[in-house]
Order: C-alpha cells, then sequence, then structure tokens
C-alpha cells in the first residue's frame, strides 16, 4: 500500500452490479487528461476540522483510539506505527480491532516482541488488537502477532478470524532470521491461538495483499501486490473435508503436508475464447471475463517468485492489485492504477472487480481515469482498500499524492468524498464498520492513527 502514487480523478461510469450502483459519466478519460468534477452527494460537503486532522460532513464526529508513539500498549510500550488493514470483530462489551502494522524497516515504534508472539526476532511489524467499548472508547490496546513483516492488508473469515498478509518477498537474511512473505491468522479474543505464530505456507509466499473468504466452501482468494512482472489473483481451495473453523488453518498448516494442503492457484481470464493477459485491458465497465484457473507449481518460491512461474499466455496479471471484499456472493477486488511505464496495456487510476464464484466471472464494474492534477478538491482515485457499505454502495480508501479521502459511491451511483485527511498526504488505511453499523474504524498510516467516525449514517 505504501507505493506512491498520484491522486487523480474518478471518471464516473459503469455499474457495481450486486450493489445496483451505477456510476456515471465518461471514460474517455482513460487514455487522456480530460476528468469529470464528482457531484455534490452522499452526506455534504466536508467541514474543515479546528483541530486539523479529519474534516467530516455536517454531524458527523471521530475519536482517536489509538495513535503511534502517544496510546500505550497494556505492557507499557507506545502504539506501534504504520496501522494499515483492520478487522473488526463483535465482542461481549464492544469490538475488538485486529489492526495491522506495515513495519518492514527502521519505522518507530515497531510491535514489541512479546514472548511467545513472536514469528521471526529480526522482524517489527505484526497486529495489535484494540478493545474498544459500544460507542467506540479505547479500553486497551495489546500484541497479537510480532516478528512479522510489513503487514499490509488482509481479511476476515466467516469463523471470526483476521488473516493478516506479509505485503512482502524478503528472504532471510540480514536481521531476517526466516523468509517472509506469508499469512498468518490472528484470534481476535483467544489469545491461546495466536502463540508460536505459524505462517499459513499453503497459501503461497508472495507479497500479499488483501483476502477474501467465501463462506460457502471456504474457499480463499488473494490479492498479489507486484511488479516486474505485474501480480495476479489467486485462489486457495481446500482439501476435501476441510471445515473452516478458529485454528483450523493453523492445524491444516502443522499437518502432514501442510506446506502445500489444498490447491492455490492464479486467474486466467478469457473473453470469447481469447485469452486476457492483462486488467488494463478493460476500459468500460459491464466488461465481463470469463474466469479459468491454473495451479501455481511452486507456491513456496523455492527458486522463483511465484508470478515468475508462468508466462503471460498463462495467466492474467495486473498492476497494484490492492483490498478486497466478500459481499453479495462474491469478491470486490482493486487494481489501484496502471500505467504502460509499468507494462500495462492501458492506463487507468484504479478499477474495481467482482469476482462471481458461482458463474465463474469477473466484471469490471467500476474505472478511474488519468486525473492530471492530484491536488483539486472532489478528485478522486488510486482505491485501495475497499469496504460494503451497510448504507449502500462502497467506501474506498485512496492512497498516493495530493488530497487524501475516503471516498463514497452511493446505491444511486454517486461518488462524494466521505473524509479528508487535513494533516498530511497519508493514505488512509482499513476502512471497517462496528457490528451495529454505528461507528466506521478507519486508519490514517502516517503518523499513525486508529480512528472511529460516528454521525448520522443513512442509506446513499
Amino acid at each position: 500500500m505504501t507505493t506512491p502514487l498520484s491522486r487523480r480523478n474518478l471518471i464516473r461510469a459503469g455499474a457495481l452490479s450486486s450493489l445496483g450502483i451505477a456510476i456515471a459519466g465518461s471514460i474517455d478519460a482513460i487514455a487522456g487528461p480530460a476528468y469529470a468534477q464528482a457531484p455534490l452527494t452522499g452526506y455534504g460537503p466536508l467541514i474543515p476540522d479546528p483541530a486539523g486532522l479529519l474534516a467530516l460532513p455536517a454531524g458527523f464526529s471521530y475519536k482517536i483510539v489509538a495513535q503511534a508513539g502517544v496510546t500505550l500498549l497494556e505492557t507499557g510500550e507506545a502504539s506501534p506505527a504504520d496501522p494499515d488493514a483492520n478487522g473488526v470483530f463483535k465482542g461481549r462489551r464492544g469490538h475488538t480491532i485486529v489492526n495491522n502494522h506495515e513495519i518492514g524497516g527502521s519505522e518507530t515504534p515497531g510491535v514489541p516482541a512479546l514472548a511467545g508472539y513472536v514469528f521471526d526476532p529480526g522482524a517489527r511489524g505484526g497486529t495489535t488488537n484494540i478493545d474498544v467499548d459500544r460507542d467506540g472508547n479505547r479500553i486497551r490496546e495489546y500484541v497479537s502477532l510480532a516478528g512479522t513483516h510489513n503487514n499490509c492488508a488482509g481479511g476476515i473469515t466467516p469463523w471470526n478470524t483476521w488473516l493478516t498478509c506479509e505485503e512482502t518477498e524478503a528472504r532471510a537474511g540480514g536481521a531476517l532470521q526466516f523468509d517472509h512473505g506469508w499469512v498468518f491468522e490472528v484470534d481476535p479474543f483467544d489469545a491461546q491461538r495466536n502463540l508460536n505464530p505459524v505462517p499459513l505456507k499453503f497459501l503461497g509466499r508472495y507479497a500479499h495483499e488483501a483476502v477474501a473468504v467465501n463462506p460457502h466452501n471456504d474457499e480463499i482468494y488473494l490479492t498479489e501486490d507486484a511488479s516486474g512482472p505485474n501480480g495476479l489473483f489467486f485462489r486457495w481451495v481446500p482439501p476435501k473435508h476441510f471445515h473452516g473453523r478458529p485454528g483450523a488453518l493453523r492445524t491444516l498448516a502443522l499437518g502432514t503436508g501442510g506446506d502445500t494442503a489444498g490447491k492455490l492457484q492464479a486467474l486466467k481470464a478469457s473473453q470469447r475464447g481469447v485469452h486476457i493477459a492483462d486488467l488494463s485491458l478493460a476500459t468500460a465497465p459491464g466488461t465481463k471475463y470469463k474466469a479459468s484457473w491454473v495451479d501455481v507449481p511452486d507456491r513456496l518460491a523455492t527458486t522463483v517468485s511465484v508470478r515468475k512461474q508462468f508466462t503471460d499466455d498463462q495467466v492474467t496479471r495486473s498492476r497494484k492489485l490492492e483490498g478486497q471484499w466478500w459481499a453479495n456472493g462474491g469478491v470486490y477486488f482493486v487494481a489501484s492504477f496502471a500505467r504502460h511505464t509499468d507494462g500495462s496495456v492501458n492506463e487507468h487510476d484504479g478499477q474495481v472487480w467482482f469476482y462471481d464464484p458461482q458463474h465463474e466471472t469477473i466484471e469490471l464494474v467500476t474505472i478511474f481515469g488519468v486525473n492530471p492534477d492530484p491536488s483539486v478538491e472532489g478528485n478522486f482515485d488510486g482505491p485501495d482498500n475497499i469496504t460494503v457499505s451497510p448504507y449502500g454502495g462502497v467506501i474506498l480508501a485512496e492512497d498516493g499524492e495530493g488530497l487524501s479521502h475516503l471516498v463514497g459511491v452511493s446505491a444511486r451511483g454517486d461518488a462524494f468524498a466521505l473524509a479528508r485527511n487535513e494533516l498530511n498526504e497519508s493514505e488512509f488505511a482499513g476502512p471497517a464498520f462496528s457490528h451495529e453499523n454505528k461507528i466506521l474504524f478507519v486508519n490514517i498510516q502516517s503518523p499513525g492513527y486508529v480512528l472511529a467516525i460516528t454521525g448520522p449514517w443513512r442509506n446513499c
């Protein structure tokens, strides 16, 4: 998520078919500089924040749940840096947020190396759990995973655990004692299940971004944020008789043949029998491709990166695959941008796709055109994390240069600014609603805020 990109205007076109969202407008700017202003809709204009942190519509407010280097863990250390994606889980007294920390270098504070919760003593990323009450007030924060590297996005499982993803292919060496690029499972409530962390190697070793889990068959879908060549969209098919529940993935990983349990496969898209090598080929919302799947030869990337084990005629690639969210019987997944210089066929500043596992299709539902001026208020670009709103439509987190927004897209098809970072140009990350749909939790990655937004939510 930390790869720099320019903020550019949302060229509103297409339909989020399963949500009934139509984002109207021209797509001519896909290959050029023209752009259209987003309409005034949603909850109204943003009101500047006297505290200089978060601009919100009238009637909305926010609370700081955690602040890197300022708030304290229950063991006395400061809250770690670089909060990224969140999983939000209903608890007895409120909610528990499992909060990723995308620490892959010297960022401070790191996740403390709490005894029993460390995978690699040389790595400084991980997750913290934050307990809040029903109103979003902070109760406590504590380490739930340590010694992992560059924990970026992830996803919630149907059995109420969090899958946290390492966005890296770093090998053992220097400070790192082990290879990285794995997915780990974190239980929001049972600390015993988080002891002695186990990488879920059967999900592959690559620059993981986000995951989504099919609640009907426990298949896991995974995005890869990588280039040279561009990344892939994966699915993991569990072995027969696997049933998802807390701890089941860990048990599978530790069992005989656990490193290669189930099948890890890469997407191969086609249209009327013609192979689609690059998702940037699609410029018209409503474009639909047939999805088929190709087995990964060496998911552990023993000598060659997973994406480099395929030729371009075997799989479908995309630049900057990012967030995912399961809803409406399938997976919404995001490609943040594409450029000719990174090998993409067409340029854009964001695509949102919908994968339908029942019909084995993917459909382009939203596209962002290239915007020449990322500093203009009202111009949206670079979707990264995504959540489907209980009030209709979706919420997208921007990532890149220029103004940084949470962007809502209403059920009527209008794009609007839901929030603006007034402090700096750092990305938003991890939007997720509380169980009662009263609170939207979201992060500003740098200097590191976890925020709880409340207000007069309504269908948009």
